[in-house]
């Protein structure tokens, strides 16, 4: 009963392909089957898979019903995460989701999902990407406007968290591991109100997609931080093997 997490599957089995990076970058040709292989190999069906967002780019759940069964197909249990890029997913119908797919595929937004004496909680999450000004290959400063924005959108992220931990919480669990689409911090930071949150829970690691290609790989955390461990498990990144967590 092995823990496995990785994001980005970008499907688009029903939509238009709209990341220029998939069409030319030799580790996204044919990913889905090298995707599902690995998976036929290395997940069995008693396994829990945690896919950390952006699933389709379908702009609606029509749109994405391919998708959606091809995700369904994979072995083990899934787990889904909310991405940036996932349009089908209103933050406020993850409860009619999980009733249309149960037994099929859960949802995490809100809630909690339960993994041996684990809880396993997670959000969209957010971080300020720029704009960044440079100057001799170094950052020197950054839009103001869109960083308040940012932290706006960061700070409702971070609301939906804590009600994913206060649930698990609430029911008795004390030992969790927190799932982020975004990374948990900007390229500015080493800390944010994300690895805060997971050294006043106790989370014992921090699982988070959404970095694309080997300039975006090593924006954020990675290893040990202040007691946690931080991993990226963006599918390219990880060349389609899902990484194991527990």
């Amino acid at each position: 009963m092995s823990l496995y997490a990785i994001g980005d599957l970008h499907l688009h089995f029903q939509s238009e392909l709209k990341a220029p990076g998939q069409l030319r970058d030799p580790v996204w040709r044919n990913h889905e089957a090298v995707f599902r292989q690995q998976c036929l190999r290395l997940v069995q069906p008693t396994d829990t898979l945690v896919l950390a967002g952006d699933h389709s780019w379908g702009r609606n759940l029509a749109e994405c019903e391919k998708d959606l069964k091809y995700i369904c197909s994979l072995p083990g249990r899934k787990i889904l995460l909310r991405g940036n890029h996932d349009m089908f997913w209103d933050a406020k119908k993850t409860e009619a989701l999980n009733r249309q797919f149960a037994g099929k595929l859960f949802f995490l937004q809100n809630n909690y999902a339960a993994y041996q004496d684990y809880a396993l909680v997670g959000t969209k999450g957010f971080t300020f990407e720029g704009p960044f000004y440079m100057r001799g290959g170094k950052i020197v400063d950054w839009d103001r406007d869109a960083e308040q924005h940012a932290e706006k959108l960061i700070a409702r992220e971070a609301e939906r968290l804590t009600a994913s931990f206060e649930a698990a919480l609430k029911d008795g669990y004390s030992k969790f591991i927190m799932f982020l689409h975004y990374p948990p911090t900007s390229i500015l930071e080493r800390n944010s109100v994300f690895t805060a949150m997971a050294e006043r829970y106790g989370a014992e690691q921090v699982v988070y997609a959404h970095c694309h290609g080997t300039h975006r790989f090593h924006d954020s955390l990675e290893g040990r931080h202040h007691g946690v461990m931080y991993h990226l498990v963006s599918g390219d990144f990880l060349e389609w093997m899902p990484m194991r967590v527990l």
